[in-house]
C-alpha cells in the first residue's frame, strides 16, 4: 500500500510540473504568445501594446522590435567602444557578472521572451541574453560602472535631459504638469522612438517611452495606472558605484510596475541602490496632485514634496551635502551647461506661474535662450540642446565641440491626459528643427565614424500617445 501511495504521489508530482505555469508557457504557440500585441507608427514613433505573462511580453517585446533592437546593439557596440575603449563582448560579460543573478525572475523571463521573440524573426545567433542585459545596462556601465572600475576620481558621466513639475497655484489648472526632454547622442537618440503601453498580469499598467529591448523606460517617463507620473535628469560629475547593488534598470521598473504612491516608488528606488544612473527624479500622485523631488546619489538621497510648487531639472545637483561628497561639479560655473539651464528654468517658472499648462511645457522642451549669453541661439547651453551647433562643447560632460548630441526628443503630460495614461511626444528636437546627418558630416568630418548609423531627424510634430493607442 505504501509503495502504490508513493508511485501515485511521483505521478501527481509529475503531472503537477506538467502543468505548472512555466511548463505552459514553454508550450505557448507564437499565436498565443502574440495574442493582443500589436505595432503601430506615427510621426518618427514605434508604439507597441505589449500584454500578459513576462514571457509574452518579452516575446511580443522582441518580435516586434526585432530588426531595431539589432539596429541599436550595433550602433551601440561602435559608440561604446569609440567612447569608452571597450569593445561590446565587455558590456556583455560585465553586466551579465553584475546583474543577471539579481533580477527578479519575471525579468529574467521577460528578457528571455525578447530574446526569443527576436529570434523569431532574425533568426538564431543575432541577439542573445547578453546583448540584451548590455542595452538595458547601457545608462550605468559606461559612465558610473567603468569610472569606478579604472579609480577616475573625477568622471564626467554624460548629461541627460531638461525637465520639470508643477502643481498647484503655479499650473493653469492647478492640477500636475510634467514635461522632459531627452539629452544624449544623436546616433542613440534617434532610436529612442519607441513608446510602449504594457499591461502585465501582476502590477500596473505602464505608459512609457523607450529604446528597443529597454525593459524599463532608460530616459525616463512613466505614467502608471496608479497615477504615479515620473522622469528625471541625471547629475552631472557624480562618482560612485556599488557593484553588489541592484541594477537601475531593474529598480526604476519594479517602482513604476508596483507603486501607488511616491514613498513607496521612492523605497523600490533605495532597495539595492547601486549608484547607477544617479538622478533628480521628479515625481508626481495624480491623485493627490502633490509632486515630488528625489535626488539620489549612492550616499545621499532626499525626498522633497509639494502640493502647491514646481521642481526643475537641468543635470545640476540639488543639496550641498550631496553635491561635495559625491560629485565634482562646480556650482558657480555660470557658463557650464546645467547653470546655464537652470538660470534658464528660475526665468520661465517665475514668467508662466500661474499659466503652466500642457502647451506651456512643450514651448520649455523647445526653449533655445541662453541664459548665460542672453540670447536666442540654440547651443548645449539652451533647454533645447543643440550641442553640435556649440563650438564650446560640454566640456562637464566631455562633449567635444560640435559634438551630434543634444535634445533628441520630448515628452510632456498634465492631470487630465495622465488620468487617462496619455502624454504629448515628439521624437527629434522638440522646437522641431531638423537635423541632417549629411550636411553636419560634411562639416565635421571629426564624427564621420558615426557615418553608417548617424540618422536625419527630419523635424517632427508633437503628437498625443497614449494606452491602446492606434493610428
Amino acid at each position: 500500500m505504501k509503495k502504490s501511495l508513493t508511485i501515485i504521489g511521483v505521478i501527481c508530482i509529475f503531472l503537477s510540473g506538467c502543468n505548472s505555469p512555466s511548463s505552459k508557457k514553454g508550450a505557448l504557440s507564437h499565436d498565443q504568445l502574440m495574442s493582443g500585441a500589436y505595432r503601430t507608427e506615427k510621426n518618427g514613433w514605434i508604439f507597441v501594446h505589449l500584454q500578459g505573462s513576462p514571457e509574452a511580453i518579452g516575446y511580443q517585446h522582441g518580435y516586434l522590435l526585432a530588426d531595431e533592437i539589432l539596429d541599436l546593439k550595433n550602433t551601440m557596440s561602435v559608440m561604446d567602444e569609440k567612447s569608452y575603449g571597450k569593445p561590446w563582448s565587455f558590456f556583455r560579460d560585465e553586466s551579465f557578472k553584475l546583474f543577471w543573478h539579481k533580477i527578479p525572475q519575471e525579468y529574467k523571463q521577460e528578457i528571455e521572451g525578447i530574446v526569443r521573440g527576436a529570434s523569431a524573426t532574425l533568426g538564431d545567433n543575432k541577439i542573445d541574453r547578453k546583448d540584451i542585459l548590455a542595452i538595458n545596462s547601457d545608462m550605468e556601465l559606461p559612465d558610473y560602472y567603468i569610472p569606478w572600475l579604472n579609480g577616475i576620481k573625477d568622471p564626467k558621466p554624460d548629461g541627460h535631459c531638461s525637465a520639470i513639475a508643477a502643481t498647484g497655484s503655479w499650473t493653469k489648472d492647478g492640477k500636475i504638469v510634467l514635461a522632459h526632454n531627452n539629452w544624449t547622442s544623436y546616433a542613440i537618440g534617434e532610436r529612442w522612438n519607441i513608446i510602449i503601453d504594457l499591461v502585465p498580469e501582476k502590477g500596473n499598467r505602464i505608459v512609457m517611452d523607450a529604446m528597443p529591448g529597454l525593459i524599463n523606460s532608460g530616459d525616463d517617463f512613466y505614467i502608471n495606472s496608479e497615477g504615479i507620473i515620473v522622469t528625471e535628469t541625471t547629475i552631472t560629475q557624480f562618482c560612485g558605484f556599488d557593484t553588489s547593488g541592484v541594477a537601475e534598470f531593474v529598480r526604476s521598473r519594479q517602482a513604476i510596475q508596483y507603486s501607488s504612491s511616491i514613498d513607496e516608488w521612492t523605497q523600490t528606488m533605495l532597495t539595492g541602490n547601486n549608484g547607477g544612473y544617479a538622478n533628480d527624479w521628479l515625481i508626481g500622485d495624480n491623485k493627490t496632485g502633490e509632486i515630488a523631488r528625489f535626488e539620489m546619489g549612492l550616499k545621499n538621497h532626499t525626498l522633497e514634496k509639494t502640493k502647491d510648487g514646481y521642481f526643475v531639472g537641468a543635470n545640476y545637483p540639488v543639496k550641498t551635502k550631496l553635491t561635495v561628497e559625491e560629485t565634482t561639479f562646480d556650482t558657480t560655473l555660470a557658463n557650464s551647461s546645467p547653470n546655464a539651464r537652470k538660470l534658464r528654468w528660475e526665468q520661465l517658472t517665475k514668467e508662466y506661474k500661474g499659466k503652466i499648462d500642457v502647451e506651456a511645457a512643450k514651448k520649455f522642451m523647445g526653449d533655445h535662450y541662453d541664459a548665460y549669453n542672453k540670447k536666442e541661439k540654440p547651443s548645449g547651453l539652451t533647454l533645447c540642446g543643440h550641442i553640435d551647433e556649440d563650438p564650446a562643447g560640454i566640456p562637464c560632460w566631455d562633449r567635444p565641440p560640435f559634438s551630434p548630441g543634444g535634445a533628441v526628443q520630448g515628452k510632456a503630460t498634465d492631470g487630465d491626459l495622465a488620468s487617462g495614461m496619455k502624454l504629448w511626444a515628439i521624437i527629434g528636437h522638440p522646437c522641431g528643427e531638423p537635423f541632417i546627418a549629411k550636411d553636419f558630416l560634411a562639416l565635421h568630418p571629426e564624427f564621420s565614424y558615426q557615418k553608417d548609423f548617424l540618422r536625419d531627424m527630419p523635424g517632427e510634430k508633437w503628437t498625443v500617445f497614449g494606452k491602446d493607442f492606434k493610428e
